[in-house]
């Protein structure tokens, strides 16, 4: 996966945008793990995402990559799902695991990953696999890139442990080209329950 990502909606932006992280968010690249690492778990197909402090509780679906190289979005008509890279790092397992969602319709009510950007270091995802374990993730930074300087190796790159990236779309809009940037979540395997 080299190519960035570009998760567009055409939405009606009649109300406020999507919350931004914040500035004094600290940079992935710099974060260390927020909480103790576990162990791997072997393999198992997500089924659920949860995170508490932005009000998610959605399923999972399999999504491959688009013509350029980047994870897909759910279908658009069906803006409660999460997406998981199912030919990547399944969510628990050594490597990074990918999960996209929508941040809107394209009649600008709010998808599953509209209040990503309010995340904040320190917040927990929680996934729900197949085998009935749930990997419990701690998120270790909230950044916003715009897509035109979209990071994949940063991003897609892995440091052996397991870990989760967030992605939707974000920043500023326009109606002729969408959404200009995505937000991504940082985070790290922290318990296993």
């Amino acid at each position: 996966m080299t190519a960035g990502v570009v998760l567009l909606i055409s939405a009606v932006h009649d109300r406020d945008s999507p919350p931004r992280p914040s500035a004094a968010q600290p940079s992935s690249t710099s974060a260390h793990p927020t909480g103790p690492t576990v162990h791997p778990l072997p393999p198992a197909d997500p089924v659920r995402l949860r995170i508490a402090e932005i009000g998610v509780d959605a399923p999972m679906t399999r999504v491959g990559l688009d013509a350029a190289g980047a994870p897909r979005t759910p279908p658009a008509d069906q803006p409660a799902l999460a997406g998981w890279y199912g030919d990547g790092t399944p969510p628990g397992s050594a490597g990074t695991a990918v999960a996209t969602g929508h941040v809107d319709t394209p009649a600008g009510d709010p998808g599953v990953f509209y209040d990503l950007g309010a995340l904040t270091r320190g917040a927990t995802v929680e996934i729900r696999r197949a085998d009935r374990r749930t990997a419990v993730f701690t998120v270790s930074a909230v950044e916003l890139y715009d897509r035109e300087e979209f990071p994949s190796k940063k991003v897609y790159g892995g440091s052996g442990r397991p870990e989760l990236r967030l992605i939707t779309c974000g920043g500023g809009y326009t109606k002729r080209t969408g959404y200009l940037g995505n937000v991504v979540v940082y985070a790290t395997l922290t318990a296993v329950t």
